[in-house]
């Protein structure tokens, strides 16, 4: 399978995904477009098709429409577009609104990231939503740290996510406090 073929392929999973849930064909639109302009950066600057990056927008999806079975083409649309460690595999906002709306891009801008000094504050005040999509594409990224980071900083990110990420999936969702936990547990091996 090739590169493009494996983006096809994530593609066609998160619409038919979406379409699961019930969303109509506009909002099931909407969300591949979202896809697809979060795979333009990928596509141009990640050389091998099997780098965990590669199919992070389609996996947070795929996190939100499963474990959160979450129906919100906006929520959705914003988790794919997401991407809280790699500056060159973001979307401008410029580039997010002229193809999907002011609404999105302004949603975008407001979501904190790892590292941020007041992070619990501004994870709780998130609309659900967005907070779920947060939740979502964190995971993901954690999911896949240990291919990507060297382990100078695994203590660091393991730290946060005890101290920050885990306990705000707790008092926002059991499956995705669940699928934290195990993270964190299973982490914890690496690090220690």
């Amino acid at each position: 399978m090739t590169d493009v073929d494996r983006a096809v392929a994530m593609a066609a999973s998160v619409r038919k995904a979406v379409r699961a849930l019930g969303v109509d064909e506009v909002g099931v639109d909407y969300v591949g477009r979202a896809h697809s302009l979060a795979m333009k950066p990928r596509l141009a600057s990640l050389d091998d098709d099997h780098h965990p990056a590669y199919l992070h927008p389609g996996r947070s999806v795929l996190i939100m429409t499963r474990d959160v079975s979450l129906a919100d083409p906006l929520a959705l649309a914003a988790a794919s577009l997401m991407e809280s460690e790699t500056e060159e595999l973001r979307v401008s906002a410029s580039e997010i609104e002229e193809e999907l709306g002011p609404a999105l891009a302004a949603t975008l801008a407001g979501i904190p990231g790892p590292g941020d000094e007041r992070l619990v504050e501004r994870l709780v005040t998130l609309p659900e939503l967005w907070l779920l999509a947060t939740l979502a594409e964190r995971l993901d990224q954690l999911r896949h740290a240990h291919l990507m980071h060297d382990s100078s900083g695994w203590s660091a990110m393991h730290d946060e996510v005890g101290r920050v990420w885990l306990p705000v999936a707790e008092r926002t969702h059991a499956k995705l406090a669940q699928r934290y936990e195990h993270w964190f547990r299973t982490f914890a091996k690496r690090v220690g």
